[in-house]
């Protein structure tokens, strides 16, 4: 990336506001994240303890889905939207540990996210990093960097990790991810993870989701805990694969598994729709 633009990322890195990418990296045990970002980790883990466990949850949702897509049904190009901050694990060192040749483009709008993600891809010609907003699906389908590694006569794998929840209601979410699916390639996989509200089911764990939402929106501005109902409308006119949209650690475990959540088990969900 030329010297102006890395400057102009870290120019636009604003340390008095909490990110989302940060306090996720936080969860993680990243080190990329700030005091602003701490406190709202800290809101975060006083009504969730097991928070990273869940984070870790989705990091392994991530790592199975992409191997399933690249190993076995046959994906070669990945479309990564909201990637956040890279750490161990990431959607290009998976799918190429199986296919070499594997495209991955990641798309965020974090000024941090950019300027981690395009060191970490500066010498890597299968992969790229896109700046642009998941609310704005065409800028991201027509950038030249996203025609320059996706070929959308071919089967894609659209990546949707923990992005949907933190669109509003107003944001029209089912819009933005029909709007992505639209012109992919029959035999394209969706792959989405998403806060869940149990509700009268679970009324505790209800409680809980709807606590976690008020501390999000209050300090980050952004998160929304959906029903089942409106997490399974996502893959209408897909075919969803067993076991369906489920808690994460349970698509498709495997022993390389580590996370153990408790009561945020119910309140993060899964699944992968291909698309007929």
């Amino acid at each position: 990336m030329p010297e102006s633009e890395q400057d102009k990322a870290l120019a636009e890195i604003d340390t008095s506001k909490p990110s989302v990418s940060r306090v996720y990296d936080y969860m993680l045990g990243g080190k990329d994240n700030y005091e602003i970002d701490r406190q709202v980790a800290a809101a975060a883990l006083a009504i969730a303890p097991d928070a990273p466990q869940a984070a870790q949850a989705n990091r392994e949702f991530l790592r199975r889905t992409v191997r399933y897509l690249t190993a076995e049904a046959g994906i070669r190009q990945f479309l990564d939207i909201g990637s956040g901050l890279p750490t161990q694990g990431n959607v290009h060192e998976i799918a190429q540990s199986v296919n070499p040749g594997t495209h991955v483009v990641y798309v965020d709008h974090d000024p941090i996210v950019l300027v981690h993600g395009r060191a970490l891809l500066a010498v890597d010609e299968t992969t790229a990093i896109v700046n642009a907003d998941a609310r704005e699906p065409e800028e991201i389908l027509g950038d030249p960097k996203t025609r320059a590694l996706i070929d959308f006569d071919e089967p894609v794998g659209l990546l949707m990790f923990g992005i949907l929840h933190h669109l509003s209601d107003d944001e029209d979410p089912g819009s933005v991810l029909r709007r992505l699916v639209a012109p992919l390639a029959s035999g394209s996989h969706v792959v989405i993870s998403h806060f869940h509200n149990p509700g009268e089911a679970m009324p505790e764990v209800s409680q809980q989701a709807y606590t976690a939402e008020k501390v999000f929106n209050e300090h980050l501005g952004t998160g929304r805990w959906r029903t089942r109902e409106e997490i399974l409308a996502y893959f209408d006119g897909l075919e969803l694969l067993e076991p369906g949209v489920v808690p994460l650690p349970e698509w498709r475990a495997d022993s390389a598994d580590h996370a153990t959540p408790g009561i945020t088990y119910h309140t993060f969900v899964g699944g992968v729709g291909r698309k007929p």
